[in-house]
């Protein structure tokens, strides 16, 4: 089984080279782990103890963050951070955060990079996020006595850990020394796979929305825009997302406006998103003074979306009809109504808030306009949402401190 995970991956690495030559995201994939070892050489001290937290991307790194600031707060001359990403778009955006000492790509997971990474590095211990699961990687750090930890884990019956033909998958689970969960129906699965080392200490992404939601920010120009109208944060949309909401901003009153920040803001897609809004709309980067005749407020810039949830009296969450919908919990802390397409069901916050009715699933144009109008019409609704939402989010705080005291003592 294990020669089906290097050829699986193998063949990943292969077509992520041949796409290289004409994809830009490929390109930078390949180029960032050019003369890796050379690189992390010359940047690794010798003399310190390094702790090795790795993130495929932005989203994993957002719930890494808050061990990484706790580690660094709690010990902050005992340890130093090597942060690693597998994808451009954590990397691109976080190469230069000032809590790690290094932060550069994983070297894909060979037995000879595996080997070679870990005996470059030496961490005193690993900690992978959420769905990071690398074969080699953990195997090396299993054989080298090195504890290893997954942060923020969520497993469904499905995944190909669970499969007769996911053997090697599974095996490296047992890697781990200690698991730690969303939810117990994660727990259960993995039980039932034998494996037991879990312990269920919630999502670190909720600390780390509340220090968001509670750190100080303020835009002026966004602030006079939505006040005292009826706004409509849109957070990473994509062609599909915008299509629903382009109808309803086509066909809604003037007392409506929109912020609309896509997934995607290359010029190709913002030219796009502008073209199928009838209504006038500006790119928040060329915008000086507030222009009372524009209603939709294009967000081209990468960083800001999880502060500015808060200029909204309801949120939509893009990607429920691809792969699935992004970081609910982002605008949920706000305590306002959300909104996202029918793929949604893999994402733990996103089930609890439907099924507390604080969050909502839409199929259709037909049905995003029906339930923006009954949330506006209701305000009784919209206080039992603030309230419910409120009790969520505060009983699933403490994942991070938790995690942390728990590894001080394994570590």
């Amino acid at each position: 089984m294990l020669l089906f995970y290097n050829l699986s991956t193998r063949i990943y690495f292969a077509s992520v080279r041949i796409a290289a030559l004409f994809n830009s995201k490929a390109k930078k994939m390949i180029d960032g782990r050019k003369n890796w070892r050379k690189d992390l050489s010359l940047q690794i001290d010798s003399t310190a103890k390094y702790v090795w937290i790795h993130c495929a991307s932005l989203g994993e790194f957002e719930q890494g963050r808050p061990l990484i600031e706790k580690i660094k707060e709690e010990n902050p001359d005992n340890y130093k951070i090597i942060l690693t990403f597998f994808s451009p778009s954590g990397y691109d955006v976080r190469k230069d955060y000032k809590f790690a000492d290094i932060v550069c790509y994983l070297p894909f997971d060979t037995s000879g990079n595996a080997v070679e990474f870990v005996n470059i590095v030496k961490p005193v211990y690993a900690v992978f996020v959420k769905y990071e699961i690398w074969y080699h990687m953990l195997s090396v750090l299993h054989k080298n006595k090195i504890p290893v930890f997954l942060i923020s884990g969520i497993f469904r019956a499905k995944q190909i850990f669970f499969k007769w033909y996911g053997k090697s998958y599974r095996k490296a689970l047992t890697f781990f020394t200690e698991i730690f969960l969303q939810d117990a129906a994660s727990a259960e699965i993995l039980r039932n796979a034998g494996i037991i080392k879990t312990d269920v200490c919630g999502d670190t992404r909720t600390d780390r929305v509340i220090s968001i939601a509670n750190e100080s920010y303020e835009n002026a120009l966004l602030n006079n825009f939505s006040a005292g109208k009826k706004c409509i944060v849109c957070g990473s949309t994509w062609p599909a997302d915008e299509e629903l909401i382009a109808e309803f901003i086509n066909n809604c009153s003037d007392e409506y406006r929109f912020i609309i920040a896509p997934h995607e803001i290359h010029e190709r897609h913002l030219k796009f998103l502008e073209g199928i809004i009838k209504s006038k709309s500006e790119r928040l980067s060329e915008i000086s003074k507030t222009n009372p005749d524009t209603r939709v407020i294009i967000v081209d810039s990468i960083g800001i979306l999880s502060k500015i949830y808060r200029y909204g009296q309801l949120a939509y969450i893009g990607g429920g009809f691809g792969k699935g919908i992004h970081n609910v919990l982002e605008a949920a802390v706000y305590e306002i109504p959300v909104i996202f397409g029918p793929n949604y069901k893999k994402f733990r916050e996103a089930c609890d808030l439907v099924n507390k009715s604080t969050a909502f699933s839409i199929n259709s144009s037909d049905e995003l306009i029906s339930i923006i109008n009954d949330l506006y019409s209701n305000h009784e609704k919209i206080l039992d949402i603030k309230n419910i939402t409120n009790k969520y989010i505060s009983a699933s705080l403490g994942a991070t401190q938790n995690i942390f005291n728990k590894i001080q003592l394994i570590a």
